[in-house]
């Protein structure tokens, strides 16, 4: 039988990745700039530590996914961790943000420490949210409407701390810091963090999740992670589809800070960019109603060509007008539609995959096939983070000063050339590798709806 959700659960959802993708894009967007501009860590060794804990996460993430998949409580197998997870990783967060006056050998342990727990104690709180949002609804079509609710969530998180995040901690400094920008991103984090433990609140307490305490004579163990990672070729096209775009999303995220304070020379159009983040949304809350109309197969390219048309704006612009605000309005605009088409686009794509492994295998395991979109976009963080960082030393990206045309030129290659070679690999996967499109999964979903009507 097809469960209805309802609209209060379905925005109870969704407000979850509101908070949690303030946290993260707290990580994403600031932490590079925080450890290297306020701390004074070098950018390569930053980026070379945002690489090396990812090793740990490509054994670390599955295990959390096994783990959820293994649950079993009255309350439900995602719900108690989502809970765990808030908890821990918002006082971890805090500490991350909190500067000790550590220096030399102390500093970079501790922010080595605390950088690799921030990505666990994330990963136990991601990991079962996303596993949960394909088992909301089995419908197709109120899948692709669930879906994009936490995209825009997200999103609007992401256009908020992008905006204005900045300024809060300039302006909390001038309140609180005497100029001391640690200050200011201290309190930012911890008003962050009131608004994630608030709004992870909402979706444990609104969202209903039947009990688990029941023993379904299935053992999932260690070995079956290869099994169920690796011999579906489906989940293999779309861990390809993910790790491109992720990697056109985060290096375009990391470099965004220097691209304009350094060659464009104005934070404002740093805000600028940020703020234009509602663009994403509107193509979010579009999706549903466009693909239906034109087919998610069909959106792909077109918003591919849209992230590609807007980036060369900006590199135009970089050369001609650098402080113009209608070249980064309007590339801007070709940028976003592009990315939350195709954000779309994943999100519903990854029930498609777990649908296709039930069908395939005869178990769902939500938890550990969701755990690669955990550890993808953590590992496109880091390959980003590693880029961006070692660029900028052998670019010789000096803080605080005036760059050379040299490291001008290398952050423009960094922010435009990069992330356009990444999203037409995307595309190319998604369009002749990927099969779960159009007719086929639609077979797929009857499939396994006849199973369940021979088992009732």
């Amino acid at each position: 039988m097809e469960r209805q959700i309802t609209r209060k659960e379905k925005y109870s959802f969704g407000i979850g990745a509101f908070g949690k993708d303030l946290v993260v894009n707290l990580i994403g967007i600031y932490l590079m700039y925080y450890l290297t501009d306020i701390l004074g860590i070098t950018a390569g060794f930053v980026g070379t530590l945002y690489f090396v804990a990812r090793i740990w996460d490509a054994i670390n993430d599955p295990i959390m996914g096994m783990i959820v998949d293994k649950t079993k409580t009255k309350w439900g197998k995602f719900r108690p961790w989502l809970v765990i997870g808030t908890v821990i990783n918002s006082f971890v967060t805090i500490i991350l943000f909190t500067n000790f006056d550590l220096s030399g050998t102390n500093l970079y342990v501790f922010v080595t420490i605390m950088y690799i727990l921030w990505g666990m104690t994330y990963t136990m709180m991601d990991v079962p949210y996303w596993s949960w949002l394909p088992n909301l609804t089995n419908n197709p079509t109120e899948r692709e409407e669930v879906s994009v609710i936490p995209r825009i969530f997200a999103s609007l998180a992401n256009l908020i701390l992008g905006a204005i995040g900045l300024s809060i901690v300039l302006f909390l400094d001038n309140l609180f810091g005497n100029g001391d920008q640690s200050i200011g991103f201290l309190i930012l984090t911890i008003i962050i963090i009131i608004f994630f433990i608030t709004t992870m609140g909402i979706t444990v307490r609104n969202v209903k999740e039947a009990p688990t305490n029941i023993d379904t004579g299935i053992t999932l163990r260690f070995k079956d992670i290869w099994r169920i990672l690796f011999t579906n070729k489906e989940l293999l096209n779309y861990i390809g589809i993910l790790i491109t775009f992720f990697l056109c999303t985060q290096i375009i995220g990391n470099v965004l800070i220097y691209y304009f304070s350094y060659v464009a020379e104005s934070k404002f159009l740093f805000a600028l960019y940020n703020g234009m983040g509602f663009v994403e949304i509107l193509a979010l809350i579009m999706f549903p109603r466009v693909a239906k109309w034109i087919t998610r197969e069909r959106i792909f390219p077109i918003a591919t060509c849209s992230v590609i048309v807007g980036l060369l704006i900006l590199l135009a612009a970089s050369y001609i007008s650098p402080q113009g605000i209608l070249p980064v309005v309007v590339g801007t605009t070709f940028i976003k539609i592009g990315t939350g088409f195709i954000m779309g686009i994943i999100t519903v794509s990854i029930a498609d995959v777990i649908d296709y492994s039930e069908m395939k295998f005869g178990q769902r395991n939500e938890s550990v096939i969701t755990s690669t979109q955990t550890f993808l976009m953590k590992t496109a963080m880091a390959i980003s983070g590693l880029i961006t960082g070692w660029s900028l030393t052998l670019l010789g990206y000096q803080p605080g000063v005036q760059q050379n045309e040299f490291t001008k030129n290398g952050l423009r290659f960094i922010m435009v050339i990069l992330p356009i070679i990444c999203i037409t690999a995307s595309f190319i996967i998604y369009k002749w590798s990927y099969k779960l499109k159009g007719a086929y999964i639609k077979d797929v979903v009857n499939v396994l709806n006849l199973r369940k009507s021979k088992k009732e």
